[in-house]
């Protein structure tokens, strides 16, 4: 990914909050999605990236079509080799193509590369489509749960955790 797939990236990942998490998170939230924002957003996370923060596009026919970021857990509880998937989204026309595979293969693949003993993410509890995803993908809950609250309505995410293959 450089800077100048953020705007794209900030369509995607808005365009995917409101396809993957209608009728999960108040309408009036997904409706109320920036774009202008959310690239200002992109932007400052992309140039303020710490260490081991990896952020990967995907294309198709010369267009960004998805994205995923990955880097070292952010809880400092648990082991320093544990990598976490910050995020991964596709856009809405491009679901079920094989897009999302592919880049969290590349980001499971550099994790290893990184000495990452496994990954851990973050979904919302009731995206079963998500966690179907994930669970194909070898990850399986923890049975680790926080709460989340948008808009007065709550929206739990549970963690799941896969474990990364050993480097040769």
């Amino acid at each position: 990914m450089t800077l100048a797939d953020c705007e794209r990236v900030a369509e995607i990942r808005i365009r995917g909050w409101q396809s993957a998490y209608a009728g999960l998170i108040p309408q009036s939230y997904l409706d109320g999605l920036d774009l202008t924002a959310e690239v200002s957003r992109r932007r400052a996370h992309f140039e303020q990236a710490g260490e081991g923060v990896v952020n990967l596009v995907a294309e198709g026919n010369g267009e960004v079509v998805g994205w995923a970021c990955h880097g070292p857990y952010r809880d400092s509880e648990l082991p320093a080799q544990d990598a976490e998937l910050y995020a991964i989204y596709v856009h809405p026309d491009r679901l079920s193509q094989g897009v999302g595979h592919a880049l969290l293969r590349e980001s499971k693949a550099r994790c290893t590369d990184a000495g990452h003993d496994r990954m851990l993410l973050w979904v919302l509890k009731e995206n079963a489509r998500a966690r179907r995803f994930y669970e194909r993908a070898g990850f399986t809950p923890d049975g680790t749960e926080e709460p989340w609250e948008v808009e007065g309505a709550s929206v739990p995410e549970v963690r799941y955790s896969g474990p990364l293959a050993v480097a040769p």
